[in-house]
């Protein structure tokens, strides 16, 4: 595959995640667009699938929805992280070791994964332990 330009990297990050249209490319959706981000959370690579691919499943877990804007996440050279920290629900029964985060769409049943990351140090869950992604979580675009 072709590689990208860094600039247009960074721009296609930003449509996705923040909502900012690339001039005469690409703009958001004007009668009904996407205005959250669903971040699920893995127990081994998702890559291969779509955000369901080897989802956690302690006790009330949940996928987190997160605001399309840059007040929900941070864009620059290439990489995108939450720009708060992203709180999952309190385990309340099972354990896990969660390796790996996705985002993609919010609503309408969608799986797709948008994008993929390591979470390191890796996260056990237990029962009172509530999962958090911080502003330090990227993913890079390389």
């Amino acid at each position: 595959m072709p590689g990208t330009g860094s600039t247009f990297e960074n721009d296609q990050l930003k449509l996705i995640y923040n909502a900012t249209a690339i001039a005469n490319v690409a703009d958001n959706a004007s009668s009904s667009p996407l205005t959250n981000i669903s971040v699920a959370l893995h127990t081994a690579d998702p890559s291969s699938g779509n955000q369901s691919t080897n989802e956690t499943t302690y006790g009330s877990y949940a996928r987190v929805s997160v605001a399309r804007t840059s007040g929900g996440w941070t864009v620059t050279g290439n990489s995108v992280s939450p720009a708060a920290v992203i709180t999952f629900p309190t385990c309340t029964s099972g354990t896990a070791t969660i390796t790996h985060f996705s985002t993609g769409p919010t609503g309408g049943g969608s799986t797709k994964i948008f994008h993929w990351g390591t979470v390191s140090p890796n996260i056990a869950v237990s029962s009172t332990v509530a999962p958090q992604l911080t502003t330090s979580t990227a993913i890079v675009l390389t």
